[in-house]
């Protein structure tokens, strides 16, 4: 059966930029997967999406206008229902065939087969293939109704009468197979062949195609609009750099500013307007983020990073003389810039200790009171954590830049840009002549702010930053406010996973339990707090584990370490070092296999067994040589392990090999004598805590 490429455009008003990619994504993928799920597209069939501010469509390649019949096979009844003793077909089964669009002619061909049960009647035809016309309405049905919208729109039809809900009002509708129109209704609309291009810039109105095949490049010649997402996003980054290297400078590095822009333009052309040199007294961040939010310009850098007095704007239309356009963008952004140095000059007016007091106005939580009640339960955990790290040099510096690190909540700066606080925060603290390790702290106490993200650069900020963050994770986790499914309106797995990168990559030697009942202990004033240390404990641990395992781990590797709760949380990548060192020898498998077995005899004692040996009570060879080399070998293993050399305590248990699996070959443990099996029990227990010191190798056993 002969095939042809189909293009399908929905025409409509400017669909919202930061959703454009995704929609284009969805609807082309949508309306290609349905087209072969009937039959009519071929399982190799290329699939095009374009996405322009004013259009979604797709192009599909190896497209069939009716699709092939497809065998049916309808089970019916078991055949004593459907035939009688004369093998007449009874009216049970007539009824069933008529209701499938057949007679008693067919009976004589159905196909009887065992189900298992008793013997079955099948009824094997031929379904007609749908028609182009017929499944591509249902495939563009589907697209529309896949999209990812999440509010859409009520508008009135032409008529003045009728209704329909989508995204953005829609105004054209192009379907075309090869070079047939597909007759499609939807929204209103019917199909043809014709499309708008460039409001101001297109040569012909309107676009009219010939075939599927010149959709693009009509639309580009004709229409002035570079249908693809891709394609405009990658003309618009090769125009950037040029700009940019005409001005002498380097583009700021933002992909969703990218996407963003793409979104909002159908031909880019990039121009370069500057800005008075004054306002680069303001802090960049500043001028970068209101140039990037409100105007959506990419602000240019010069070699060192420092922000320049130019940037660049994407513009939609392409006059032979822009000076119009750089003019009107650069009086658009003066106002901009200038609220931000009036909000600078005003904001340095104060320092950051006299708003402290004001926080104690600001509500944090209903059941955890006001932020500036939050900012002292901070500052005490700063204070102890900067005591037990560093003495009390740092944990003063730690308390000062806790009771700072909030205080430019209350900014004017911050208040316009709230992606800004900490930031402003090492400015202000900085011009109120602060030392460098409290305004840096006040900038870094939020970091690690998304996965991968830098943490903080030095001691005091470290500190800073996991106290607010245990006081969040404790908090919360106190009144009830415990993540569920998809739910954490708290970040709480976010404050987790940072709270771990510090406590590990640091190296920190801050045992959590410790640690987390110590910051319990500031929460006892507050009415409704009950502490759940174990609970969040296993939270932190949960967490832990998943990070590990991203980052190559294996499953096994991983519940090993963490399933030993080891403390120090620092210790964790060296463990698992050791692990996978040990599993490498070839004792591994057997130690590991009499590790579990070890563990499971233990926990079918009701009572605990002591790790000890009355040597006058060793009978058996087997387990004289075992308690002797357990002798031997403990020390070894105990003596690397409190230097934390793990790889080497592992290692050394695989002189265990031999008598171990002499001991379980010959010794019976649950002798009658009740002597004989205490004795033997606190050897098995001598050697399940010699084996399970770094790690529980038996989580290795398959």
């Amino acid at each position: 059966m002969s095939s042809k490429n189909l293009l399908v455009e929905l025409f409509v008003e400017e669909l919202p930029p930061k959703a454009l990619k995704k929609l284009g994504e969805v609807f082309s993928q949508t309306l290609a997967q349905s087209l072969k799920n009937a039959g009519l597209a071929a399982s190799t069939a290329a699939v095009t999406a374009y996405a322009s501010p004013r259009r979604l469509a797709a192009h599909v390649t190896e497209v069939a206008a009716v699709a092939a019949d497809k065998p049916v096979a309808q089970k019916l009844m078991p055949v004593a229902v459907g035939l009688d003793a004369a093998g007449n077909a009874t009216p049970a089964l007539l009824k069933k065939l008529a209701a499938l669009g057949a007679d008693a002619s067919v009976v004589a061909k159905l196909r009887r087969e065992n189900d298992g049960k008793a013997d079955v009647l099948f009824y094997d035809s031929l379904a007609k293939g749908a028609t182009l016309a017929d499944g591509l309405q249902k495939a563009l049905e589907a697209a529309l109704a896949a999209l990812p919208i999440p509010k859409v729109m009520t508008y009135q039809l032409q008529d003045g009468w009728s209704s329909v809900n989508f995204v953005r009002p829609a105004h054209g509708l192009v379907a075309l197979h090869g070079a047939d129109v597909v007759p499609l209704a939807i929204l209103g609309l019917t199909s043809g062949r014709a499309t708008h291009g460039h409001r101001f810039e297109a040569s012909v109105d309107p676009v009219v195609f010939a075939n599927a095949d010149e959709y693009a490049t009509k639309l580009a010649s004709e229409g002035a609009v570079i249908a693809s997402f891709a394609e405009r996003r990658a003309e618009i980054a090769r125009q950037l750099a040029a700009a940019a290297a005409q001005a002498g400078g380097k583009p700021i590095d933002d992909d969703a500013l990218l996407d963003e822009v793409t979104a909002l333009v159908e031909r880019p052309n990039v121009l370069i307007g500057q800005f008075e040199e004054e306002f680069l007294a303001v802090p960049q961040e500043c001028l970068i983020l209101t140039m990037k939010a409100n105007q959506k310009y990419f602000p240019l850098l010069d070699a060192a990073g420092k922000l320049t007095n130019k940037f660049l704007l994407v513009s939609n239309i392409s006059p032979a003389d822009p000076s119009a356009v750089i003019g009107g963008n650069e009086r658009v952004v003066r106002p901009r810039l200038a609220d931000a140095k009036f909000f600078f000059d005003q904001d340095r007016k104060k320092t950051l200790e006299s708003r402290v007091l004001g926080l104690a106005k600001v509500v944090y939580h209903n059941k955890l009171g006001t932020q500036g009640e939050r900012v002292q339960r901070v500052c005490a955990i700063a204070k102890a954590i900067g005591l037990q790290l560093g003495g009390e040099t740092v944990a003063v510096l730690a308390e000062q830049a806790a009771l700072l690190a909030k205080a430019d909540l209350l900014t004017d700066m911050v208040g316009e840009f709230p992606e800004l606080q900490g930031t402003m925060g090492r400015y202000y603290a900085l011009h109120d002549g602060l030392a460098t390790d409290i305004a840096d702290a006040i900038e870094d106490h939020y970091k690690p702010r998304f996965a991968g993200d830098t943490l903080p650069r030095g001691q005091v900020g470290t500190i800073v930053a996991l106290a607010d963050k245990l006081e969040t994770l404790v908090g919360m986790f106190g009144i009830g406010q415990i993540p569920t499914g998809d739910r954490d309106p708290f970040a709480l797995r976010r404050h987790a996973l940072g709270a771990i990168r510090m406590l590990s990559e640091g190296d920190l030697n801050l045992p959590l339990n410790a640690l987390l009942a110590a910051v319990a202990g500031v929460f006892a004033s507050v009415d409704g707090f009950k502490p759940a240390e174990a609970a969040l404990a296993d939270f932190i641990y949960d967490r832990l584990a998943g990070s590990l395992r991203e980052q190559g781990y294996t499953a096994q590797e991983v519940d090993a370490v963490v399933s030993q709760r080891p403390q120090r949380l620092g210790d964790i990548p060296k463990r698992l070092a050791a692990v996978r060192a040990f599993s490498a020898l070839p004792e591994a498998a057997a130690l590991a296999a009499a590790n579990k077995r070890v563990g499971n005899i233990l926990k079918k004692v009701e009572d605990s067994v002591d790790p000890w040996v009355d040597n006058a009570l060793l009978k058996e060879a087997a387990e004289i040589a075992l308690h002797a080399a357990l002798v031997d070998v403990v020390p070894q293993a105990d003596a690397a392990f409190v230097t934390g050399d793990y790889t080497e305590s592992l290692q050394a248990l695989a002189a265990l090999r031999a008598p171990v699996d002499a001991f379980f070959d010959g010794v019976m443990v649950n002798a009658d004598d009740l002597a004989l099996r205490a004795n033997r029990l606190g050897l098995l227990a001598k050697l399940h805590l010699a084996m399970n010191q770094v790690a529980d190798i038996s989580k290795l056993s398959t």
